[in-house]
């Protein structure tokens, strides 16, 4: 597994032009946290508690965050995504624990798993599903880099809507609250669906996994 210091040299070699978040999201995927969870006999059930209290725990610590007004409340918009997207992670790693399948919990898995809801399309040269597997495919940093930038693009646009809920902090607090609660459920989704048909395959795999789904979808239109 990737150690902190090697997460502090991967964000390190990131070239500069990146837009807002890029690199704390290179930073959070260039190292799995540990899960706490042992396997399971019941994966999918203990996923689920795992899913319950991480969704209520992001949503009480971005709600907090979210309380002060004005433009005092702005400069808590980006330690309040940071610091749900870390619990997310820890999460996801705690999913993949209890379904021992930590071998299996890749970078390129952790983005997917974090930011697969929030820019689905960025991730078409990484992640691709064949029938009931999900296929993912190792990625230079160039390629990390370029997926990390589209979803810090489309996090940034959605921000203005935080900028918004500062000047209504109560209304704002339970609003944000409940978008995070969300979001950390479709995170558990995704990581346990992965968890349930992950495989990490080589150049050649892909291409082939990538022609025939090519082809079903031809013959479908």
């Amino acid at each position: 597994m990737p150690t902190l210091s090697t997460s502090t040299r991967f964000a390190s070699r990131v070239p500069p032009e990146q837009t807002p978040y890029t690199e704390q999201i290179l930073e959070l995927v260039g190292s799995v946290p540990p899960s706490r969870e042992a396997a399971q006999e019941d994966p999918a059930s203990r996923s689920r508690i795992i899913a319950s209290r991480a969704s209520i725990a992001t949503a009480s610590l971005a709600g907090a965050l979210s309380l002060p007004p004005g433009a005092l409340g702005w400069l808590t918009i980006g330690p309040e995504l940071v610091s749900v997207w870390r619990m997310q992670r820890q999460m996801v790693a705690d999913i993949a624990g209890a379904y021992g399948r930590t071998d299996l919990l890749t970078r390129e898995h952790m983005l997917y798993c974090l930011f697969g809801h929030t820019a689905a399309g960025a991730f078409r040269d990484i992640v691709i599903r064949a029938g009931e597997r999900y296929l993912v495919r190792r990625a230079p940093l160039s390629a990390l880099y370029a997926i990390a930038n589209k979803i810090a693009l489309r996090i940034a646009q959605r921000g203005a809507s935080r900028i918004v809920t500062r000047w209504f902090p109560i209304l704002g607090s339970v609003g944000i609250a409940g978008y995070v609660y969300l979001d950390t459920a479709k995170v558990a989704d995704a990581a346990i669906a992965m968890c349930d048909a992950h495989e990490v395959v080589d150049d050649g795999t892909w291409e082939e996994a990538r022609r025939m789904t090519r082809r079903g979808r031809s013959a479908l239109n």
